[in-house]
């Protein structure tokens, strides 16, 4: 069943949409970061007499309960909040950059961020207030001045670059980001 099946269905035996439910939930107080998914589910099964997935379904829908996905951009705009925000260009000119190798899907973390080109990982992201930390999956690459060995920090890639200031995003970087794009 569809996503929309199940709305179709909890419109049809409730009358209400997933907007409603929504504004219904904010009004019991369902949308806070503490709110636990069964609460709200045990809320819409008792309220609306809804089952276990058409009440999942709405889960879905509110968007805003804690433990929910949050869409990427969000995800991408929250690693960048308060002293991290001084990196958000840097960021932005290394995915432009690496676009103009062709598609770069964008996979963020809590932590950091992963560059795919299609499902291949071949960067990840990863800023501080100090630093913007770039790994690259560089296989049988061995380091020049300005790569060093990802190590303990990262198992996922083979080399980090460490951007102390955002003027340091320079045209070997942006080649060594290239490099590990064509890799993958």
């Amino acid at each position: 069943m569809t996503i929309q099946a199940y709305f179709d269905t909890i419109k049809a035996k409730t009358g209400l949409d997933p907007d409603d439910f929504r504004a219904a939930a904010a009004a019991k107080g369902l949308l806070g970061p503490d709110v636990k998914t069964a609460r709200i589910v045990a809320w819409l099964k008792d309220d609306y007499g809804l089952g276990t997935g058409h009440a999942m379904a709405l889960v879905s829908a509110l968007g805003q309960v804690s433990g929910q996905r949050l869409p990427v951009d969000e995800k991408i705009n929250a690693q960048f909040g308060g002293g991290k925000a001084h990196w958000r260009g840097t960021y932005d000119a290394l995915v432009s950059h690496a676009r103009e190798s062709g598609e770069v899907n964008l996979a963020p973390t809590n932590s950091y961020i992963s560059l795919l080109k299609g499902t291949k990982k071949f960067a990840i992201v990863q800023v501080t207030a100090g630093r913007l930390d770039l790994g690259l999956k560089l296989p049988g690459v061995d380091g020049a001045d300005a790569l060093e060995a990802s190590g303990s920090w990262n198992s996922m890639v083979t080399h980090r670059l460490r951007l102390a200031e955002p003027d340091d995003l320079t045209a070997e970087v942006l080649d060594w980001l290239r490099r590990a794009y064509e890799a993958a």
